[in-house]
């Protein structure tokens, strides 16, 4: 009997030395869509909207100026048989010009747009990131996952917690 209480003994012993440790609390997981945040907060909109307004007349500018370009490729193919070379070449040097500057316009705004909207999506980052961290704090998140995450359920899915909160409701 003293051999068996011996093993059985040195077996409890192994057990609690070898089993991982219980955890006394449960993980609180979440996970959010900066996507669908930025794509649909109100910040996002706005900033949209801000850089719709700076940037449209620049881009219809640039639209009116390709429709010039149309108009003056046509004018030149009318003009291909019919008038003189002096005219005709006059014509060309002026369609090279046109599309030279239309070329630098639509670069130096792709520019400047790019370099705007880079901004206005860093500020409403720091939006989204502060509601994000906001929201685990109050209840007690353990960790907010977003990209990178192959598969996110319903029940720890909290971007429509942080959209409403960016929405301030």
């Amino acid at each position: 009997m003293k051999i068996s209480l011996s093993i059985f003994m040195g077996l409890v012993l192994a057990h609690f030395v070898l089993a991982p440790p219980v955890v006394a609390q449960t993980l609180k997981i979440g996970y959010v869509d900066i996507g669908k945040l930025v794509e649909q907060a109100p910040q996002g909109e706005k900033a949209r909207k801000k850089l719709e307004q700076e940037f449209g007349p620049r881009d219809k500018e640039i639209l009116k100026n390709r429709s010039g370009l149309r108009a003056l490729e046509k004018q030149l193919e009318n003009l291909a048989n019919s008038a003189g070379d002096t005219v005709r070449r006059k014509k060309e040097r002026e369609l090279v010009s046109m599309r030279r500057n239309l070329k630098r316009a639509s670069q130096e705004f792709r520019e400047d747009y790019n370099l705007r909207r880079n901004e206005e999506l860093g500020a409403l980052q720091k939006i989204v990131y502060k509601a994000i961290v906001d929201i685990a704090k109050t209840e007690n998140f353990d960790l907010v996952l977003h990209e990178g995450a192959v598969y996110a359920s319903d029940r720890i899915d909290i971007t429509d917690k942080v959209l409403q909160k960016l929405r301030g409701k």
